[in-house]
């Protein structure tokens, strides 16, 4: 019996934003589900509008499976995570090792075509086009809370806009002009 896939469904139940006061509480599968749309809106940008030719669907995929590890080890928050570098360090291979053991919760047999999501090659151009939807979600969650009136997203939203100008990607330049305005209207407003 192989429990990969329980264990990837408690994503449900692991909170993101932990030392801070949320509006709206966020779980690594809803966030993994959000990286995984901008992520392939990214890639769909990158092909259509600059002529790329990255792998839409696959990019997807790997924004799907990028929290695995947190199943098992949780969401640090990010002033833990980078508190140093020897935290950061041990934490790298906590996530590492909880990956890890939920790849062999698979059958044999089935390993390997899961080991390119799970363990995906972090320098890619794919990986690298996940980690841009993972900072653009991040800062998504900021305006959102602030457009409730959550005062406590303010700093996050300017230190993670301050990362994401500095992603050199056309991709995500096009995104933030063309897409991210729209989350801090209400429904009427979309409407």
């Amino acid at each position: 019996m192989s429990h990969f896939f329980a264990y990837i469904s408690k994503m449900k139940w692991i909170r993101r934003w932990g030392l801070m006061k949320n509006t709206a509480e966020e779980n690594i599968m809803e966030h993994s589900w959000q990286v995984a749309v901008i992520a392939h809106g990214l890639a769909t940008v990158k092909n259509e509008v600059f002529g790329g030719s990255v792998d839409a669907e696959h990019i997807a995929m790997l924004a799907l499976y990028h929290e695995t590890g947190e199943v098992i080890t949780g969401d640090f928050a990010t002033p833990i995570k980078y508190f140093n570098p020897e935290v950061k360090q041990a934490i790298g291979k906590m996530e590492h090792l909880a990956k890890k053991r939920i790849h062999e919760m698979l059958p044999e047999e089935l390993r390997p075509a899961y080991q390119p999501l799970i363990f995906p090659d972090e320098a890619s151009e794919e990986y690298q086009i996940v980690k841009a939807a993972d900072r653009i979600c991040a800062y998504l969650k900021c305006v959102e809370e602030m457009k409730w009136g959550n005062r406590e997203f303010e700093k996050a939203a300017a230190s993670i806009g301050r990362d994401i100008e500095k992603i050199d990607r056309d991709e995500v330049r096009y995104f933030m002009e063309h897409f991210v305005e729209s989350f801090s209207l209400t429904l009427d407003e979309l409407n």
